[in-house]
C-alpha cells in the first residue's frame, strides 16, 4: 500500500503558517505522499513544500512502515510516538518485544543505506538474565531485516565482561544459538561517571597556568579524553564498513540504548550518508538520532564540568560526539556545509540555552511541558539567512562519497575551539578566517570570468569557422 493511499484528509482550507521572525502566512495546505505544500492565497508569494524524508525512505521499500504502538508513550517513554519497524511485524509483537528490551527500548530503524539496501537498527540490551531468558518476537523482528543469505552484525557498545556482568541484574546479550544468523562484536565505549571525571580532568588541564610542556603531557593522556574519541571513531567506523563494505545490517544497543548506542548511530551516517553533513541534515540527525531518540540531555549536560557537586547522571555524551564529528570535519574539510562555529553553539545550547530543544530527557517529557507551545526552537533561529551565513563552511563542495575518517592516535587532536577556546585570544583566527573567505570569493569570481571568456573564446571560433566555410 502506497502511503497516499492512507492520506484521508489531502487538502485544507484556511491553514495558517506561524515561523518565528516572519510575518503569518494563510493559505491551502495539500498532504501528498511525499510533501506538505502550503500554497498562500496571497499573489506574487512562494510555496512551500515540506519533504518528508522518513516517508520517502520508506516508500522506496516496501519492507518497512510506519508504527503508532508508542502512541501517548505506553510502550517506551524514551521513543517517539511514531518508529520505523519491519513491515512484517505487527504492533502486538512489538509490545512483547519491548519487554524483552531494556526501558522498553525494541529495535527500530536508524538509518537504511540507499546504496545496498542495508540498515541500522538501535534498541535497548535484551533483558536475557542468568536464566537465558529469550524472546520469540525478538529473533523475529531482527532476522525480519536480514535479505535471504545474509547474516547480520549485533554491535555491543560494552566490553564482554561489562555485558556478562550485566545478565545477573537481569540484563545481558543475544545468545548465538538463538540469534544464529547474527554475528555479535563487543567494542567497549565507556560512559557516566568515568566520562565526567575526564571531562573535569581535562578541563583542569587546559586551565593549568604553569607553563610546563610533561606536566601538560601527562595531565592531557591522564584525562583519557583522546582515548574515548578514538573509542567511539572506531566503533561507528565499524558500522559504518559492515553496511558499506561488508553488505550486512547491523544492530546496535549497550545497556539503555541511549548514550554510546546514538553516539555511533549518529556517526556512522556522518560517514556514510553526504545529506548528514550538511546544515539541515545535520540539525535532522540531531533532531532524529538524540531528541526523538530520548538522549537524556536535562540529567547528562546539567552542570558540566565546573561543578563541585557531582551528579550521578551526568556525563559528556553529546561534547564527545560534537567532539568526534569535529575530528571528521577537520580531516575533510570540504565535505561539511557547517564550519567550527556550527558545533560550538550547539555544544553551549545543550548546557545553557534561551531555546527549548534540548530541554528535558525525551519526547515524553518535552510534551507533558510543552514546550512546543512555551518555547521557541532553536533551529528557527539558526535557519535564519543572517546566522546561516556564520555557520557556513566556505570550503564545502558537496562529496557524495562515503568518507573515511582516520582514528590513529596521530591523527586525533585537542579541540580547541572548545577546550581551549579562553586560553588565546581568536583574534588572529577570525582575521585568517576572514581572509580566507574573501581569497574564495575572489577565486569564485574570477572563476566566473573565466567562464564567460571561454564562452566568447567558442563564439568566436564558431563565427571563424562559418566564414571560412564556402
Amino acid at each position: 500500500m502506497e502511503f497516499a493511499e492512507l492520506i484521508k484528509t489531502p487538502r485544507v482550507d484556511n491553514v495558517v503558517l506561524h515561523r518565528p521572525f516572519y510575518p503569518a502566512v494563510e493559505g491551502t495546505l495539500c498532504l501528498t505522499g511525499h510533501h506538505l505544500i502550503l500554497s498562500s492565497r496571497q499573489d506574487n508569494t512562494e510555496e512551500l513544500w515540506l519533504l518528508h524524508s522518513n516517508i520517502d525512505a520508506i516508500d522506496k521499500t516496501s519492507e518497512w512502515r510506519l508504527s503508532y504502538v508508542n502512541k501517548e508513550f505506553a510502550v517506551c517513554p524514551s521513543y517517539p510516538p511514531i518508529v520505523i519497524v519491519p513491515k512484517s511485524i505487527d504492533d502486538e509483537a512489538l509490545r512483547k518485544v519491548a519487554m524483552f528490551r531494556h526501558g522498553g527500548r525494541f529495535p527500530v530503524l536508524s538509518y537504511y543505506h540507499k546504496k545496498n539496501g542495508m540498515v541500522i537498527m538501535r534498541s535497548g540490551q535484551p533483558l536475557t538474565g542468568t536464566n537465558g531468558r529469550r524472546c520469540k518476537e525478538d529473533e523475529k523482528l531482527i532476522n525480519a531485516t536480514l535479505r535471504a543469505g545474509k547474516r547480520g552484525y549485533i554491535i555491543d557498545t560494552r566490553s564482554l565482561n561489562v555485558a556478562q556482568q550485566a545478565r545477573a541484574k537481569g540484563g545481558g546479550f543475544e545468545q548465538e544459538a538463538h540469534y544464529p544468523q547474527w554475528r555479535r562484536i563487543h567494542k567497549s565505549i565507556e560512559r557516566y561517571h568515568i566520562l565526567q571525571e575526564s571531562l573535569i580532568k581535562l578541563v583542569e588541564a587546559c586551565n593549568e597556568q604553569a607553563h610546563n610542556m610533561d606536566r601538560w603531557l601527562s595531565k592531557l593522556e591522564a584525562s583519557n579524553w583522546l582515548t574515548h574519541i578514538k573509542e567511539i571513531l572506531t566503533t561507528a567506523c565499524l558500522a559504518a564498513q559492515c553496511i558499506d563494505r561488508e553488505g550486512a545490517s547491523i544492530l546496535i544497543h549497550g545497556t539503555e540504548g541511549i548514550d554510546s548506542t546514538l553516539q555511533v548511530t549518529s556517526l556512522a551516517q556522518i560517514i556514510l550518508e553526504p545529506r548528514s553533513r550538511t546544515i539541515r541534515g545535520f540539525e535532522a540527525l540531531i533532531e532524529r538520532e538524540w531528541l526523538q531518540a530520548g538522549h537524556p540531555f536535562q540529567q547528562r549536560c546539567a552542570q558540566s564540568a565546573y561543578c563541585n557537586s557531582k551528579q550521578k547522571w551526568e556525563a559528556p555524551v553529546f561534547l564527545l560526539f560534537l567532539d568526534c564529528v569535529w575530528q571528521i570535519l577537520r580531516q575533510f574539510p570540504c565535505s561539511f556545509e557547517f564550519n567550527e562555529r556550527f558545533l560550538t553553539m550547539l555544544f553551549e545550547h545543550a548546557y545553557a540555552s534561551q531555546f527549548g530543544t534540548f530541554l528535558g530527557n525525551n519526547e515524553s517529557e518535552r510534551c507533558k511541558l510543552k514546550l512546543q507551545q512555551k518555547t521557541m526552537s532553536l533551529w528557527s533561529w539558526v535557519n535564519r539567512p543572517s546566522e546561516l551565513s556564520k555557520l557556513t563552511n566556505p570550503l564545502f563542495e558537496a562529496n557524495n562519497l562515503v568518507i573515511w575518517p582516520s582514528v590513529a592516535p596521530q591523527s586525533l587532536q585537542l579541540w580547541e575551539g572548545i577546550f581551549l577556546r579562553w586560553n588565546r585570544t581568536s583574534k588572529y583566527l577570525d582575521e585568517a578566517y576572514e581572509e580566507m573567505v574573501n581569497i574564495i570569493e575572489y577565486n569564485k569570481e574570477l572563476q566566473a570570468k573565466v567562464n564567460i571568456l571561454r564562452r566568447q573564446l567558442a563564439e568566436l571560433e564558431t563565427e571563424d569557422g562559418m566564414q571560412e566555410s564556402p
